[in-house]
């Protein structure tokens, strides 16, 4: 089904034009019908697949954080995310869907990981690289490259062959499109829904790490306190007198 228009894709050019109040509100019914509800269902056609994993599914809405400046008060990007519950939802692994003027990207992301993730993530495939680089190397395969955010210093590695991926600061892999042909073809979805599945297994894989991650850091957040004195409080009197 086609879910992305020229008439989306001028709205959003639009509202990267004129962010402010009187221009939305003046194609608010183009935003709601070309824009919120056709994402809406897309999103919900993308999960189809993925409910039995117990994942969950969210769609942009077009009011950005109450953070942002007072001039940008709308989105011009939207974004379709499929994963499982977290809190921080930038920091956790995910199936993604993003459309901006400049065109769609898609595939899989964590967008914004800790940083002790990411020292966690490297000791772990330093640990065992095997599993990892049979999965970046399937994702090669398929023309899904594993990109990403740099650190400005490189990260100490004894693997040469694991040196690239000892720079990342973030985890990316996605293909983008920017042809308007392409982005409003009936067959986009079916395009999106072969790249999740092509970066599932990886998914799978970095969401397993931050599960492990979580455990073993309350484990030793745990044992922090398990170390520190027990501290007494005086009991207060039950009756009520200076004290």
């Amino acid at each position: 089904m086609q879910y992305i228009t020229e008439k989306m894709l001028d709205f959003l050019a639009g509202i990267r034009s004129h962010n402010e109040k009187e221009w939305f509100e003046a194609h608010k019914e183009i935003y709601l019908n070309a824009v919120y509800e056709p994402l809406k269902a897309m999103s919900e056609e993308l999960y189809q697949p993925y409910k039995e994993y117990q994942m969950m599914h969210k769609t942009a809405r077009i009011y950005r954080d109450v953070n942002f400046p007072p001039y940008l008060h709308y989105r011009d990007t939207f974004w379709i995310y499929i994963r499982h519950q977290a809190v921080y939802w930038n920091q956790t692994p995910a199936l993604f869907f993003e459309i901006s003027p400049d065109g769609a990207k898609f595939g899989f992301r964590i967008a914004d990981p800790q940083p002790a993730f990411m020292e966690f993530f490297r000791n772990q495939i330093a640990e065992s690289p095997e599993k990892f680089l049979n999965l970046v190397s399937g994702l090669e395969q398929k023309h899904i490259p594993l990109t990403g955010e740099e650190y400005k210093r490189p990260k100490p590695c004894r693997n040469e062959i694991l040196l690239p991926y000892f720079r990342k600061k973030s985890l990316v892999a996605q293909k983008n499109i920017t042809d308007k042909n392409q982005l409003c073809s009936e067959m986009l979805t079916d395009e999106v829904k072969h790249t999740f599945s092509d970066v599932f297994g990886f998914y799978q894989y970095c969401y397993e790490l931050m599960q492990n991650y979580e455990a073993s850091r309350q484990k030793t957040e745990q044992k922090k306190q398990d170390g520190q004195p027990e501290i007494f409080m005086r009991k207060a009197p039950e009756q009520e007198f200076m004290w």
